[in-house]
């Protein structure tokens, strides 16, 4: 039979396996590499990376906070210069005569701040006194003096709240037509009183570069330390890192080797079972059948005769069960007779059902015992499956060798199944085809599942023949 459509029935109790199940089955599909060296170097190399990339997406918020920290921090000294300049200096020799625009006393006040002001900080660029009118009662720019600005906001508020303000200077304005070509100018500015009791603004405009400048000295200071640390912190990751893969894959191979010894463990069992079943009970059966037809044919009662017959019956009937379940458990043609019969053996109950069977496989097809086991033991398993859960018509079971490689194809065109009823089935105990495909990724091999309600289901087994 052809043409069914490449899709999955739940399996016994969960179907599961090694590769994505449930996903869209690739038209080429490349064989896993098994663990090795070069998979723990790349795991390495990988988390290396990400820890990498941690590190930088870290450190580089961290220098971003520590910039905006040191510029508020550069802000807050900016703004205690000037309040130490303004109240400190600027108001003990602020007179009512340069409030008032007399010549002399501006002379005197303008030599003060020339000489003594503005050496203070090379960053000082512009010294200006406004009345709460915005008249410019003194300025380092002698023109500005007796010009009248409107106050902005923010100037009226320091007024009001007698606060120390700073703001980015608008260059732009009229009243800073002379501070253009300066570059970016911080105005820090705050209310003083002369000694008579009148209040003006004091307001002094700084190189915002030199508020850049602290700030950078502040962060830098702590950014480096902090880099460092991380960086450490990653280096010393590093041989954890390994450890925990190195660990992990010796972890993997003792439970691949665990899984190869349970199912040669299972193996050995089912051979003895088989064993003792075939030369105990179906012995002791197929007597029992002879000498109850032996004594249907002797008997003269005639109502004993019929018993005995029909006694006899049951009996035979009883030892091809089970025969059949022999073969079930242990099959003996599995490598006398090939794969081919083996298989062609197993799908005989689905077409004594009814279902349209289809085995295709050579006559010659050969691998390794261990790999024509897990082979059979797929291929029975997805069988199942189909008569269990599928709801099935028809089943087709493919089986070949491909430059080294024992391919296993089990497709029916039942209901299908959706990947949470996998994954669900498996963790309430149903293992079913998961520890096969478990066995097949220690042989070097894969186990696909593909499946879609409603459009059946695809049971693929890649393995090594060798």
């Amino acid at each position: 039979m052809t043409g069914l459509t490449p899709t999955l029935a739940p399996l016994d109790g969960a179907q599961t396996t090694t590769a994505p199940a449930a996903e869209p089955l690739p038209r080429r599909v490349r064989r896993p590499p098994r663990p090795g060296r070069h998979m723990t170097v790349r795991a390495i190399v990988q988390f290396a990376v990400s820890g990498l990339a941690a590190l930088v997406l870290l450190g580089g918020g961290s220098v971003l906070i520590f910039q905006a920290r040191g510029e508020r921090e550069a802000l807050r000294d900016a703004r205690q210069l000037t309040q130490a300049i303004g109240l400190g200096m600027v108001a003990p020799r602020l007179t009512d005569g340069v409030l008032a625009g007399d010549p002399a006393a501006v002379d005197r006040f303008h030599a003060f701040v020339t000489n003594r002001v503005k050496r203070l900080d090379p960053a000082i660029v512009r010294v200006k006194l406004w009345r709460a009118d915005g008249l410019i009662v003194y300025s380092d720019q002698r023109r500005l003096i007796g010009s009248r600005y409107p106050l902005a906001e923010e100037e009226r508020d320091a007024f009001r709240s007698r606060q120390v303000n700073a703001e980015v200077s608008d260059v732009r304005q009229p009243e800073n037509r002379f501070e253009r070509g300066r570059g970016k100018l911080l105005e820090v500015y705050l209310p003083v009183r002369t000694r008579s009791g009148d209040e003006v603004l004091f307001e002094i405009y700084l190189r915002y570069s030199s508020v850049a400048d602290d700030a950078r000295d502040i962060w830098t200071d702590f950014a480096p330390a902090l880099i460092a640390a991380l960086a450490l912190m990653w280096l010393a990751q590093l041989p954890l890192a390994w450890s925990l893969a190195r660990r992990l894959k010796r972890g993997q191979r003792e439970r691949e080797t665990l899984l190869v010894s349970a199912m040669e463990a299972s193996e050995r069992e089912r051979r003895r079972i088989a064993g003792d079943l075939h030369d105990g009970v179906v012995q002791d059966l197929a007597g029992l059948s002879l000498t109850l037809a032996a004594a249907a044919g002797r008997t003269n009662d005639p109502e004993a005769a019929p018993v005995l017959a029909g006694a006899a019956s049951s009996t035979r009937q009883s030892i091809r069960q089970m025969r059949s379940l022999l073969v079930d458990i242990y099959p003996a043609n599995l490598h006398t007779a090939g794969l081919h019969a083996a298989l062609a053996d197993l799908v005989a109950p689905l077409a004594a059902r009814g279902l349209a069977t289809h085995v295709e496989a050579e006559d010659s097809l050969a691998a390794a015992p261990e790999v024509e086991q897990l082979v059979y033991r797929t291929a029975q398993e997805a069988l199942r499956n189909v008569l269990r859960h599928a709801d099935a018509a028809a089943v087709r079971v493919e089986a070949s060798l491909h430059g080294g490689t024992l391919r296993l194809l089990v497709e029916d065109d039942g209901c299908g199944f959706r990947p949470a009823e996998v994954r669900r089935a498996r963790a309430d105990g149903h293992l079913g085809l998961a520890l096969l495909g478990d066995r097949a990724g220690a042989m070097g091999g894969f186990l696909i599942i593909d499946s879609e309600p409603g459009h059946g289901t695809r049971v693929r087994l890649e393995v090594p023949a060798a």
